[in-house]
């Protein structure tokens, strides 16, 4: 997964005004206690971080 998707698939699940808030603010332990900013900026895959958000954010199985 590139990270465009990644950011695009949080956008359709938090929408467009409060995705980039969230995603430098939550904080996850699936991500080693980083935020999805920390995370993509210390080299994690994007797969893996949206791995760690479908998680956090409880979403469907559909959306994995």
């Amino acid at each position: 997964m590139r990270e465009s998707e990644l950011w695009r698939r949080l956008e359709a699940v938090l929408g467009p005004d409060y995705v980039r808030s969230w995603a430098g603010s939550v904080v996850m332990a699936e991500l080693g206690g980083r935020t999805v900013v920390e995370a993509l900026a210390d080299g994690l895959d994007a797969k893996t971080v949206w791995r760690s958000c479908w998680a956090v954010l409880e979403l469907p199985e559909s959306q994995r």
